[in-house]
């Protein structure tokens, strides 16, 4: 697997090896960001990359301008491997990787607040989960909650919940790629 585009396109990433992974392939992430760059959401952005694997969709928005990234990964063993690919990229001082569980974390952020060495607001959130997780619902909640802008969300089927915009949905073979908004916020 490698970066799709940006100052570090072409770059290969370690992949986490093993079933209980499924990297988002190389065409996806080139049509979300394609997207989301055309709308000048990826520049400065502040990201976190939700069930972040390899880490390779909050890589590919580092290399494409984005300003942070903060990697939330529950596996420590994958997490560790993140920290491997965001060092050789040299990305370490714009990256946190954090290793517990994407819920864990929204609580966290919930009941305390962010850490001194994450961001306050999120501008894009980037989730993509096993296709198998059926907990949408609660962690868009969390992520209204803690601040969280537009949300990417990527599943084998449309992702939605109360109190949130679906702002674009598009269909990539077998994978949804879902644009979400807080119901209320300014639309781009």
């Amino acid at each position: 697997m490698r970066v799709v585009a940006g100052e570090l396109g072409g770059r290969r990433l370690l992949v986490p090896t093993g079933a209980g992974t499924r990297p988002t392939s190389e065409l996806v992430r080139e049509a979300v960001f394609n997207s989301l760059e055309a709308r000048g959401l990826v520049e400065g952005a502040v990201v976190a990359d939700l069930f972040a694997g390899s880490g390779a969709l909050g890589i590919e928005a580092l290399s494409r301008g984005a300003a942070t990234a903060v990697f939330v990964e529950s596996s420590r063993r994958v997490a560790r491997l993140i920290v491997e690919n965001v060092t050789a990229l040299g990305l370490a001082g714009r990256a946190v990787v954090r290793p517990v569980t994407v819920e864990r974390w929204i609580a966290d952020r919930c009941e305390r607040g962010p850490r001194a060495d994450s961001p306050e607001r999120f501008d894009l959130v980037l989730v993509d989960p096993p296709y198998s997780w059926d907990g949408w619902e609660a962690l868009l909640d969390g992520l209204e909650v803690s601040g969280a802008g537009l949300v990417i969300a990527e599943s084998d089927r449309p992702v939605g919940a109360p109190g949130w915009d679906v702002v674009a949905m598009k269909r990539h073979g077998g994978t949804v790629v879902s644009q979400l908004r807080p119901r209320g916020a300014c639309r781009l």
